[in-house]
């Protein structure tokens, strides 16, 4: 048995892949403890497992905390410089704490006092990557919110396109002055790089993604090893669907499902309102997982509401599914094998949705772009041209058939002392 520790920050898109390796890790007979934000310890408790707190202590569903990082290109610069950043101090302090008794670590990318923690300690451990724009490939690049014209520079190679990625890398060197100065007030080298560099463990970085989403490449760090995606939806048995949605999904025609994931449902703008009326538009049935927001004003008996439902229970039920493109909600998406329409609110989602158009299983609407119209019009598409549906199918046999978890265990026990 050995004592190993999970660090996250972020939403239960973060949260989740953790939970999954922890309840497995645990069932290997091992110790395992998660420091996260204080909002998730009733959560991870509940599961058996270890808890303990990591600043910054927020509300990750706090509406006001998430609109202020809604814009598409200040969204990055904003949540690591205004919300993150300001708490490195704290965070270092609790996570040094917790680690003190660990075996290993396994930290997740927005941690960034993880790296100081393991040199003072001399523990050894692991990254956990939910993402290819994680990366920052040249050789298979990303789009990036922030700069969304640098994808266009792929065309004229990866050389090009990583020496304008170092430019930026120069830009945004000042974000870090406060990592550079906790390191030198622990008496560790101030040399620092967390955004290319320090995120990746020299142990072991797992990256938590299918291969069809995107291959490793060649500026990958050598150390990583990439299983696919881990699931942890909360489910624990077949029959926990609630009784609506089970009589809903009996009554008719598969319905077109509706969902923000885990973040931007808690900052939607009129997104509920747009895809009821779409639906009505296109005499479609449907399920919109709202979380805490009202009822849309075109709500029927051909719509079902729901605060939430295990996407495990649903999606494999969907026509299609409309959704904002985290992570998490995309590899569920991919499982069941069902077309997508992307609606990115920020992050890795405008990325995700590239990849997946390019797969041929989906479509994108932009945020600013999204209505009653345009959802229609795409949805029209994904419902009509049965070559999303047959791709769809075929990359989600693929996907059922990886074992991410299996995977990323045993290549977290491959690197304990």
């Amino acid at each position: 048995m050995k004592r190993i520790l999970f660090a996250t920050i972020g939403s239960l898109g973060d949260l989740h892949p953790c939970l999954a390796l922890g309840l497995e890790l645990a069932r290997r007979s091992h110790r395992v403890t998660i420091a996260s934000t204080a909002f998730y310890r009733a959560k991870v408790e509940a599961l058996g497992l270890g808890f303990l707190p990591l600043r910054p202590d927020w509300n990750p569903s706090d509406r006001e905390l998430i609109a202020q990082c809604a814009d598409l290109k200040s969204g990055p610069e904003v949540l690591i410089r205004r919300i993150v950043l300001p708490h490195l101090r704290g965070t270092y302090d609790d996570l040094l704490a917790a680690a003190r008794d660990a075996d290993l670590m396994i930290a997740g990318e927005l941690v960034y006092g993880a790296s100081l923690v393991s040199e003072k300690l001399g523990l050894p451990w692991a990254s956990a990557t939910l993402s290819p724009t994680s990366f920052l490939s040249a050789h298979d690049p990303s789009v990036l919110v922030n700069v969304p014209w640098m994808i266009h520079l792929r065309k004229l190679g990866w050389p090009v396109y990583r020496a304008v990625m170092n430019v930026g890398r120069l830009g945004i060197r000042h974000w870090w002055d406060p990592v550079r100065q906790l390191r030198r007030e622990e008496g560790l080298p101030t040399d620092c790089d967390p955004l290319f560099r320090d995120k990746f463990s020299p142990n072991l970085v797992l990256a938590l993604f299918s291969s069809l989403l995107a291959r490793p490449q060649p500026d990958w760090p050598r150390q990583t090893v990439q299983p696919g995606f881990v699931f942890f939806d909360g489910r624990d048995s077949a029959d926990d669907a609630p009784e609506e949605l089970t009589a809903f999904l009996a009554a008719g025609d598969a319905p077109i499902v509706f969902t923000l994931g885990s973040t931007a449902v808690h900052n939607p703008g009129d997104f509920y309102d747009a895809s009821a009326e779409a639906t009505r538009l296109l005499r479609r049935r449907a399920v919109l997982l709202v979380g805490a927001n009202p009822a849309p004003r075109a709500n029927s008996k051909d719509i079902l509401v729901l605060p939430y439902s295990p996407y495990s229970r649903i999606f494999p039920h969907a026509a299609a599914i409309v959704h904002q493109g985290g992570s998490g909600t995309t590899g569920q998406a991919m499982l069941a094998g069902k077309p997508m329409l992307f609606v990115p609110y920020g992050w890795d989602q405008p990325d995700n949705a590239a990849r997946v158009k390019r797969l041929g299983m989906g479509l994108h609407v932009p945020r600013a772009r999204y209505s009653a119209i345009t959802a229609a019009d795409a949805l029209d598409r994904l419902l009509n041209d049965a070559r999303f549906a047959k791709r769809a199918a075929e990359i989600g046999e693929q996907i059922q058939a990886e074992d991410g978890l299996t995977g990323a265990c045993d290549a977290i026990e491959a690197v304990l002392p």
